[in-house]
Formats: structure tokens, sequence, C-alpha cells
């Protein structure tokens, strides 16, 4: 049966969500671990974010008065120890993003469990707080993911996109994210021949935006906005956000939270556990069993 709709609190109409993956040199650390190449073009497009891009972006939310979250790979705290610092004093949240960007279908259990301890330590030590929330790099998680987290006490995730609301995960809070809000998209562009399309003009992502914005507040729905410093920190981009982000503080019918905001109503309103899932495995691997379909038959064949 179809879930109720969501409630949003102050009988608010929908709510918006800012937070950024300061994700910096972390990717590039990452595809490297083999061996560090002598080339610097994509690595100094990275250090844009912590040199100018996060700065510009910390004053532009202070303009308009909003708080975002975070989510900080750890790597990039160590190399840039006055990063999560500053974001507290700002008022801003500081979420978990693994050590070195780990990609989740490169890491076994075990390296995943162990980033995630180091990555808890140094936020911890450098924010004086337990971080709340966890985004996994490139948005992807596994059951056993999401109960290394229970186990951390972990109050919530970032990855997923089962609702555009709020909901819960093997009874974990998920704070949902859409990638039509997220800038890397329709941005990110490293040169030297590799990149399939330009970059988008930030105005029309910024007008797309808005209609996102618009056309889900019939549905309650959480716009949850996602920009990375050293895409999104340059000045068009940052002129769009603010235009976007302008245009929803506007707005006296819209709840403008940080994740751990929205996670912690999630679990004391009326919303708990009315959209509970579990990631239901097990259930699509019987059926993949029961298919008179084999498993040879069909290789090959692409998913619609």
């Amino acid at each position: 049966m179809r879930a109720p709709p969501y409630r949003w609190p102050d009988g608010k109409r929908s709510a918006v969500c800012f937070t950024a993956d300061v994700d910096a040199e972390a990717p590039y650390l990452w595809t490297s671990r083999a061996g560090l190449p002598q080339h610097l073009g994509l690595l100094e497009q990275r250090r844009f974010g912590p040199r100018e891009g996060l700065w510009r972006i910390l004053d532009m939310l202070d303009r308009l008065s909003i708080k975002g979250t975070f989510f900080t790979p750890s790597v990039v705290a160590e190399l840039h120890p006055e990063i999560l610092p500053a974001l507290v004093e700002r008022g801003h949240e500081v979420g978990l993003h693994g050590h070195l960007h780990e990609i989740v279908s490169e890491t076994t259990r075990a390296e995943f469990e162990d980033a995630l301890d180091r990555s808890l330590a140094i936020v911890e030590a450098q924010t004086k707080a337990r971080p709340a929330g966890f985004r996994s790099p490139a948005w992807e998680m596994t059951p056993g993911m999401i109960g290394a987290l229970k186990d951390r006490g972990i109050a919530y995730d970032s990855s997923l996109s089962g609702y555009d609301h709020p909901y819960e995960i093997d009874g974990l809070v998920e704070i949902p994210v859409q990638w039509q809000i997220d800038d890397a998209i329709f941005f990110r562009f490293f040169g030297g021949g590799v990149d399939k399309w330009p970059p988008a003009r930030a105005a029309d992502v910024g007008d797309a935006w808005i209609d996102e914005f618009e056309a889900g507040r019939a549905y309650g729905q959480l716009l949850m906005i996602t920009i990375h410093p050293w895409i999104s920190g340059r000045a068009q981009r940052v002129a769009m956000l603010e235009r976007v982000l302008g245009r929803v503080a506007a707005q006296d019918d819209v709840w403008i939270a940080t994740a751990g905001e929205i996670a912690r109503w999630h679990e004391t309103s009326d919303n708990a556990g009315v959209y509970a899932v579990e990631s239901g495995l097990e259930p699509l691997a019987e059926a993949i069993a029961r298919s008179p379909i084999t498993t040879s038959s069909a290789s090959g064949r692409t998913a619609r």
C-alpha cells in the first residue's frame, strides 16, 4: 500500500537540505593509491576546493543565513586541518565521507570498517564532537555497511534514493539523495580529451533545480542539494547556488535544515516507522533462483 504523505515540522510543505561533499584530493588519492602520477592538471582542479571554492560557498551561505552539512573524507581533514574547525565555527554540520573516498565495489567489508573507524577518530578529534551522519562515496551502500554504521552508533546515512523524503532502511535513518540535484553530473570536467560533453551552463542547471523544488512541493519532498566545492566554488556556480537558495528561502512554508536536524526530526516525529524498509536482497535472490531464465542465458543483456 502507498504510504501517507510525509509530515514536516510546524506544518511546513516541504524541506530543503544543502550539502557539500568536500572531496578535494581524496578521489584522486584513491585512484592513485598504487602510485601517484607526476601530472598536476586534475590534482590542481581538485585543490581549488580547499583553497578557494569552499570559502566562497561558506560566505554565500552566511549571506543567506543557511546552515548545511559538509560530508568530508578524513584524509581531506588531515591534509587541510583548518577546514573542519572552520565549518563548526560557522555553525555547519560535519558528516563522514570515508577516508580516501573509498569506492564500495573496490572495497572489502574489513577495509570499509577500518576506513570508517579512522574517519570517526579524525573527525571527532578535529570537531570535538562525534559525527552523526555518513555519506558513502559515489552513493553506494551494502547491507553490511548499514550494519557497521549502526554498530558504531551513527544516527543516519545519506547515500540512497528509495524515497524523496526521510525513511529507514534496515533500521537506519536514511536522508535520501537525488542525482539530478548533484552538481557533478552537470559540471564535472576533467579535460585532456576524457570528457564526453562540455559542462552545462550554470543558469540552466539553476532553473532546473528551481523547477524540481517547485514541482516537489506538491509531494512534500526533500530537496537534497549536493555540491562539491572544487566544482561549484567557481564564480558563476556560486552565483547560481545563491539564486536557487535565495528563491527557496523566500518561501515561508519550506523548512531549511541540516541533514542531522532532518534525521532527528524523523526519529522523533510520527513519521518514524511509517516508511521503514528492508534492503531486501534475500527475496530478490530467491526470485532469481525461481526464474526459468538461467544465468548463462541472461548474460550480456542489459536491464531496463
